[in-house]
């Protein structure tokens, strides 16, 4: 229950902070904090603070102006502070990452009355090593057998003096406090390589037995999060730490509550983390680097007892794999071969030409396994190869343990030095076979008959006339592993966006994400006047997305006089081939107002298209799905939004296909369960881009008639917000 002093608490700060804002209760804001309120509120514990009633989770629908950030923050910090609980703010974007901690909750706090501290909690790849940054400071000859060791797995550690200077200021830097080694806070951006070179990840850090332990950029900053009463993270990170168990970087889900802000792309996010992957050709590579650098290892090094055993047995393991991969391969490069010769689209397969800027790979080929269902032999290979690669990872992890000991001068034989040197070496080597572990195992699962299967694939790649084959799965749906690892172990969980329903209901999210039936849900009315601040206008043409030729030349036609109307353009479109063809296709007097997606970085665009407008100068940005949502350009940056055609998946996504075969496969509508309702979500997200004030307006042009002409149009269009509508 929501008891008096806690009521009186969120209601306070929210009339506070509006006080101090000189601004006005919003109707839709207020029903946001009121029904997080009372979700949270409603969770039962036990004398030790655990929940013991059912899982509780809201999910909100709320649009742009609604100040979704102070509805939640005002709501959720007062009862996580009342809970004892850890409030995870998590986004998709580190745009809305920055924006929540350098503006919203110092805001918050220092406006609402509400006494908290927060802190911003990132992965580890995001810190700098400081082992690894001693290393590269260090003369070329002390480093020179470090750089050999890591050349035969595969890591380039660059000792080209010129970037010595880079490796020096950063250490001067910590070393004088004046940098906190988070690669975000560094004066300007680092290269990649440059970074990888001065980072770690977790199979690779030696933990408490590191010599800089104690001045670690990462351990320090989490640290703090368990000083904080709000972490602000991202989604990749709390599934990472969820993958872990739960409380290995995070707080513990028991103890905390989750408010997933552009909650809609935790799914695909969730989908992506647990998906596995692998180059068969390339992975023999590295099996041939590993026997190699095993056996140097072993001539020059006498290593006693159970390490140098391990050593031998984990050098034996892999010439077997090879062969055993070898076999595979084979096998694989069959099947993709019978597809290309029989062309049999029916089964998945499909033939793409290389991309505009490829120079390595002339050639894809993409075969799908139906339902996800492999052949008998390749099932009986992916059993031998889980089981090989399962020894594999166990021999490499125990060597990591052995060097552990001798780092902390517990193992007789082995010199600490050396230990040192090897151990982040083992860590790239269990990491690899850990990933293969996995994408083995998920080949030699027989999938339940209960469940959606797996998506399982393969692509061929001629790289240079050799045919390199990539294996591939992927769960279809996070529903399961989300309801398991995270809603039903947290304290509780708030999901927001502007985009959770489709076609008016919450049915595809559910189904997505996997959140409780009994989760409650709220659709909060957005604050602009739709109906006056813009319009929607779907133009007469002559042509259909159907016929690529023509409706590509009719907006070619058609797009010099759109954008003349008003001064910021943003054209969106569903495939960068058509994107090309309308750029090229232009005068080039047009050309010159645009900005294309791939020519310049995304902040770079949008902060040149901000500057032409700025000085009254008309200007166009061409843009594929990334600009379709996550793109704050208010007022005259965004007048007129161009969709080009109802964004409908691509036919060949094979995680989208196994999940479209499945669900014909129940006797159910695929087309209207999955592909209307994606493209209803994906619609409206390109349409938000147009209103980001109260003060806004401007118009919305969809170039695709099926929107007026075909019977799942008007589901598409009731979908839409309520502009004006116009239909030529």
């Amino acid at each position: 229950m929501l008891n008096k002093e806690l009521k009186q608490t969120i209601q306070r700060a929210y009339s506070q902070f509006l006080e101090q804002q000189s601004l006005k209760p919003r109707y839709g804001q207020k029903l946001m904090i009121a029904e997080i309120a009372k979700s949270l509120a409603a969770v039962q514990v036990d004398d030790e603070g655990n929940r013991e009633s059912d899982p509780a989770v809201c999910a909100v629908e709320a649009g742009t102006g609604t100040g979704k950030t102070v509805a939640y923050a005002v709501a959720a910090i007062p009862i996580a502070q009342y809970s004892e609980k850890t409030l995870i703010v998590s986004t998709a974007t580190v745009a809305l990452q920055e924006q929540i901690v350098l503006k919203d909750l110092p805001q918050i706090r220092q406006q609402s009355g509400l006494s908290f501290n927060f802190c911003l909690a990132k992965g580890r790849g995001r810190y700098v090593c400081l082992t690894k940054l001693d290393h590269q400071v260090q003369s070329a000859d002390d480093m020179q057998s470090t750089v050999e060791l890591f050349a035969e797995v595969g890591y380039k550690v660059d000792l080209d003096n010129s970037k010595q200077p880079i490796f020096q200021d950063m250490l001067n830097r910590l070393a004088t406090g004046k940098w906190d080694g988070d690669r975000d806070n560094w004066l300007q951006p680092v290269d990649d390589e440059v970074w990888r070179a001065v980072t770690t990840d977790h199979h690779q850090c030696t933990n408490r037995r590191c010599e800089f332990f104690n001045q670690c950029a990462f351990f320090k900053a989490r640290e703090a999060l368990g000083k904080v009463d709000v972490v602000v993270t991202n989604h990749d990170l709390v599934l990472a730490d969820l993958a872990l168990g739960g409380g290995a970087v995070l707080p513990a889900p028991k103890d905390a509550i989750y408010i997933f802000d552009e909650g809609h792309h935790l799914p695909d996010k969730a989908v992506n983390h647990f998906s596995h992957g692998a180059r068969i050709k390339a992975t023999g590579q590295w099996l041939d680097s590993l026997a190699k650098q095993l056996s140097k290892w072993l001539q020059q090094h006498a290593l006693p007892g159970e390490i140098g055993r391990l050593m031998e047995k984990a050098g034996l393991l892999a010439p077997e794999l090879q062969k055993l991969l070898d076999e595979s391969y084979q096998l694989l490069a069959q099947l993709l071969t019978q597809q290309t010769a029989n062309n049999q689209a029916s089964s998945g397969y499909q033939k793409n030409k290389p991309t505009a800027g490829s120079q390595q790979q002339e050639l894809t080929i993409n075969y799908r396994f139906p339902m996800g269902v492999i052949p008998e032999l390749l099932k009986t290979q992916a059993e031998q190869l889980k089981q090989q690669f399962s020894q594999l990872t166990d021999v490499l992890d125990q060597v990591a343990e052995l060097l552990k000991e001798a780092i902390d001068g517990k193992l007789t034989g082995v010199d600490k030095q050396e230990a040192e040197q090897w151990y982040p070496l083992v860590g790239v080597h269990l990491t690899r076979s850990m990933a293969n572990l996995a994408l083995w195992q998920s080949y030699a699962a027989t999938d339940p008959t209960t469940s959606p299967p797996w998506a399982r694939w393969l692509v061929g790649i001629d790289i240079g006339g050799r045919l390199e084959v990539e294996i591939a799965s992927s769960p279809i749906l996070a529903a399961e592993t989300l309801r398991q690892s995270l809603w039903n172990r947290a304290h509780a969980a708030v999901i927001t966006s502007a985009t959770l329903t489709a076609l008016g209901t919450f049915d595809r999210f559910r189904m997505r994400a996997g959140i409780p039936k009994n989760s409650a849900t709220l659709v909060v009315p957005s604050p602009f006047d739709y109906a006056t601040a813009g319009q929607l206008v779907v133009p007469a043409m002559k042509s259909g997305p159907k016929d690529q030729q023509g409706h590509t030349e009719e907006i070619i036609q058609q797009l010099p006089a759109l954008v003349s109307k008003y001064s910021g353009n943003l054209v969106l479109f569903a495939s960068r081939k058509q994107m090309l063809a309308v750029y090229y296709g232009l005068a080039e007097k047009d050309r010159r107002l645009v900005m294309m997606q791939g020519d310049l970085a995304k902040h770079e665009i949008i902060k040149r298209h901000k500057q032409a407008i700025d000085k009254k100068q008309p200007s166009v940005i061409f843009g594929l799905a990334s600009f379709a949502e996550g793109i704050d350009l208010p007022g005259e940056y965004c007048q007129h939004v161009i969709i080009a055609k109802i964004p409908f998946a691509t036919p060949d996504d094979p995680i989208e296909s196994a999940l479209a075969e499945w669900i014909e496969n129940q006797g159910r509508n695929a087309f209207m369960e999955i592909t209307i309702p994606d493209a209803a979500v994906k619609l409206v997200q390109a349409c938000g881009r147009l209103l980001r004030t109260e003060a806004d307006h401007g118009q919305v042009t969809l170039l695709d008639r099926r929107l007026v002409t075909q019977r799942y149009g008007a589901m598409l269009l009731n979908s839409l917000p309520p502009f004006m509508r116009v239909i030529e």
